[in-house]
Order: C-alpha cells, then sequence, then structure tokens
C-alpha cells in the first residue's frame, strides 16, 4: 500500500558513518535548532509516493563508533545527512534532476525536510532543491566530496589551508588560527531552476577559478587527509 500526500525525503548509504560526515561543520549563524522524532507511519503501507517537486530518501545509519572503536552513546551520534533516493516526484514544468538509485547529500536544517518511519527504518522526505548534491557511489566516504555532483546552483570549493604558525614561526592554537574563505572551484551545478518557468540559469563560475567567499557560506566538509571542502 502507498502512503500519499506526504511533504518531504535503496541500500543506506554509509556516508554518514564516516569520519568527516559526522563531524561535517555547518556553517551559518548561531541559532536554536530543535529535534524532533521521525513520524511513524502505519505497517499496512510499504511505500512513500512524493507529491510535486520532493524526494523519499532512505536514510544511511547513524555511526555508532568513532574512528579509534569507541562507542557512542545516542545522544552523541549525530543525525545523517545522505541517503539513497527511492522515489521521485515531479515538477509542475519540469523534471527532476535526480533518480531512483542517487546517493543524495542533504542539508539537516532544511525547513521542508519531513523525518518518518516506516517498519523500523527511518526515510527523509524533501524538496530536490534541498538536496546539495549526488555522490559518486551508495559506499561512497567523506574523502569521496570531491567527487559530489552539486545540484542547482551549488558549488564545491576545495578550501585552501589553514596557516599554522605566524611569519615569526609562531606556532598557532586552533583557536588562534582564522578560518580560510578563499579556495578553487572543483565542481559547479548546473545552475539555478526557476520552479515556474522550468528554465535553467547557468552559472558564471568555471572549474578551476579562484573564489573568495564569506565565512559563514556553505557546509564545509574535512576529509580524513584534513583537506576540507565548502558546498555553498
Amino acid at each position: 500500500m502507498t502512503a500519499k500526500g506526504l511533504q518531504s525525503t535503496s541500500t543506506a548509504r554509509r556516508l554518514a558513518g564516516t569520519p568527516g560526515f559526522t563531524q561535517a561543520r555547518h556553517h551559518s549563524r548561531q541559532r536554536v535548532v530543535s529535534t524532533r522524532a521521525a513520524a511513524e507511519i502505519s505497517n499496512k503501507f510499504s511505500k512513500v509516493t512524493p507529491n510535486g517537486p520532493r524526494i523519499v530518501v532512505k536514510v544511511a545509519e547513524l555511526q555508532a563508533k568513532t574512528l579509534g572503536g569507541i562507542l557512542l552513546p545516542d545522544s552523541s551520534q549525530k543525525k545523517p545527512t545522505s541517503g539513497d533516493v527511492i522515489a521521485v516526484g515531479k515538477g509542475k514544468n519540469y523534471s527532476l534532476t535526480l533518480k531512483e538509485g542517487d546517493t543524495v547529500l542533504y542539508s539537516k536544517f532544511g525547513l521542508g525536510v519531513v523525518d518518518i518511519e516506516m517498519k523500523g527504518q527511518e526515510y527523509a522526505i524533501l524538496f530536490e532543491r534541498d538536496c546539495m548534491g549526488i555522490m559518486p557511489s551508495s559506499d561512497a566516504t567523506v574523502d569521496d566530496i570531491k567527487d559530489l555532483s552539486p545540484l542547482g546552483d551549488r558549488l564545491v570549493i576545495k578550501v585552501d589551508s589553514v596557516e599554522d604558525e605566524t611569519a615569526g614561526g609562531v606556532l598557532l592554537t586552533e583557536g588562534a588560527t582564522e578560518k580560510p574563505t578563499t579556495g578553487e572551484v572543483v565542481a559547479v551545478g548546473p545552475g539555478r531552476l526557476d520552479e515556474i518557468t522550468g528554465e535553467v540559469t547557468k552559472n558564471k563560475l568555471k572549474v578551476g577559478e579562484r573564489v573568495n567567499f564569506f565565512k559563514w557560506a556553505g557546509d564545509a566538509i574535512d576529509t580524513t587527509s584534513g583537506e576540507t571542502y565548502n558546498i555553498i
């Protein structure tokens, strides 16, 4: 049976279970974020059909251990922001870019994200525009973020490395180092979509260009090798 009329989020991806995604920094001004339990759907339903330009995502499992193998209490486990698309809706004058089987990265701060639980599995229903991009495979890790295909008018920027000492050779503490706001564009989305007309305005920036960005912009993700990428 199909549950219809819900408003937003297949093998579950493990991206959230890799170091970096659970530690991803969300660059935004301080805000109060309320968490809510996923709405439980009756067991008589086995499928969710999204309305409008929405998708349904099978949410990845929470990370149970740190890199060192230490078990984490439930309160320490952060909500994953990735999963595999299992159903796709349709825009009024355009077709969605995403398709079933795509592995997507999305913002957990999205106001349009609706969490549901069906037969013990958590799903998210959200607008395609709230997805940051498509990962190369369902088993992708945080180190594959450089291969993310951004959606809409988003960019993936490889952020310049942090200076860890002054010109005089004095080592700087983490709190004393200013986060870089410059980097190189490594991936560009197709452009901004007008959901009324279905027209797309292409991005003006190109791969390889150097950019400056606002220090609070985007979602910064650290790889295991110490590199930082920002999705803006």
